[in-house]
């Protein structure tokens, strides 16, 4: 750990970084996200509108681009997949 990075953690001003990766997809796209950002109460509810079977990000990213990305634009206030996953990542940062 660089000396900085240590003083400002001693000093309690160390930002804590999210790594969405590691964020459920679940909690990342809550309740609150999802009837704030689209037609769908849920993520779960989201994704079985489009007939996706999804339990991990690997199965999202297994979901060829143009089909879920017209999901995502017909079904949210987002044009693409890559906005919408930016878009609730920065607002989880923000908690």
């Amino acid at each position: 750990m660089a000396f900085d990075d240590l003083l400002k953690e001693l000093q309690g001003q160390k930002t804590v970084q999210v790594d969405p990766e590691g964020v459920p997809l679940a909690q990342l796209f809550d309740d609150a996200f999802m009837k704030k950002h689209s037609q769908s109460n849920s993520f779960a509810e989201f994704l079985t509108k489009g007939n996706f079977q999804v339990q991990t990000r690997e199965d999202v990213r297994n979901i060829p681009d143009e089909l879920f990305d017209r999901h995502v634009a017909r079904e949210t206030d987002f044009a693409n997949w890559d906005v919408m996953l930016e878009t609730a990542t920065k607002e989880y940062e923000r908690g």
